[in-house]
């Protein structure tokens, strides 16, 4: 059998988690170029949306070929979306496609997605099975026209940026099917709850040592990740452990503690693209680019989200001001350029603000 990009990874595994908000492209393009994570995730994206012709989730699905191996988010509670919204991410070329079930977000989980799906367990693997019956749509020569719930505009984005790929991309290849999640929604059904994955054969399940009910708040129980990597090295899928992980080297410490194949940064690589370094370097400097700030990096930041943006629809730069507020930090009036940063509507406002403090 054809081993699948997540097998080819060297460990520990360093990823950037998904993060709602967050992980668009200009950030990802950001954190491979001076961090260089093992592997990166989109935005969540709902199938639901994508099969009711919202063309603006296409925008989620944007990536680089830099940015490979590009993980594909979803989430949603409808099988047959799910299905139609693998073939999609198919012929995107993304490496794999992932299913979000630990999202907390209200919105989200009171619909009966996300995290819910852990209360849901025959859903939770119905969605997985349609998943991956949609890939293998997909290897069996379906594309996206032959969706029945796909839109025309839809359908037409999907061809051009599928015309654009390398090749080699272009050929059909079959795309790993993981599962996001959390130890469980208000008590903790570790064991259950992964054993029931498990019966679906996923790729790789990584999972949040956090209850739904905790958000990002409270400790994370990593006793309980040791628990599900214990019973995930017992099948040919891989564990990922995430939860408040502050750098590469706690990574590997949590690897080497927990029996886990790797982990996913996320909080801690807002404002900080070299946290994955292996090497452990995380500061103010780049050292691949000489004389390169973090603050010419947060100019960088912005110039590419005007580039990658500004031409859509009421479009705003209000998205891009919390990104450059995150690279301000343990410097001399850091809360009051903050402040300011949090009023700017321009990458060109910000180089005034960064030379007025001489950052730049």
């Amino acid at each position: 059998m054809e081993r699948n990009f997540w097998q080819n990874l060297a460990h520990p595994i360093v990823g950037l988690s998904p993060m709602d908000g967050i992980t668009d492209f200009p950030f990802r393009e950001v954190c491979k170029k001076y961090g260089n994570p093992d592997v990166m995730y989109t935005e969540f994206t709902s199938v639901e949306g994508v099969c009711h012709g919202a063309s603006k989730l296409l925008d989620d699905f944007l990536y680089s070929e830099m940015q490979r191996p590009i993980v594909a988010q979803v989430f949603g509670k409808t099988p047959t979306a799910f299905r139609q919204t693998a073939v999609v991410v198919a012929e995107l070329g993304f490496d794999g496609i992932d299913i979000n079930m630990g999202c907390p977000a209200k919105n989200v989980a009171h619909s009966g997605a996300g995290a819910s799906l852990i209360k849901t367990p025959k859903l939770a693997q119905e969605i997985i099975a349609a998943t991956k019956a949609g890939v293998n749509d997909w290897l069996n020569g379906m594309t996206t026209v032959d969706c029945v719930d796909i839109s025309p505009e839809i359908v037409s984005v999907v061809k051009a940026r599928h015309e654009l790929l390398p090749a080699a991309f272009q050929q059909r290849r079959t795309l790993p099917v993981s599962v996001k999640t959390r130890i469980g929604y208000d008590t903790i059904v570790t064991s259950d709850w992964i054993n029931t994955l498990l019966e679906m054969e996923p790729a790789l399940i990584a999972i949040h040592g956090r209850l739904l009910i905790q958000h990002h708040s409270g400790i994370v129980n990593w006793e309980e990740i040791s628990k599900a990597a214990q019973l995930i090295h017992k099948t040919t899928t891989l564990v990922l452990g995430n939860g408040d992980i502050a750098s590469a080297v706690e990574a590997e410490e949590k690897m080497n503690s927990y029996g886990v194949d790797g982990v996913l940064i996320g909080r801690a690589a807002m404002g900080n693209p070299f946290v994955f370094r292996k090497e452990g370097k995380q500061n103010q400097q780049a050292d691949n680019l000489p004389g390169k700030s973090i603050y010419e990096i947060a100019l960088e930041h912005a110039q590419l989200y005007e580039e990658t943006f500004s031409k859509q629809p009421r479009y705003n730069f209000l998205p891009m001001r919390k990104h450059l507020g995150w690279y301000i930090h343990d410097i001399p009036d850091a809360a009051e350029i903050r402040q300011a940063v949090y009023r700017l509507d321009s990458s060109a406002e910000f180089v005034e603000l960064a030379k007025k403090y001489q950052l730049l």
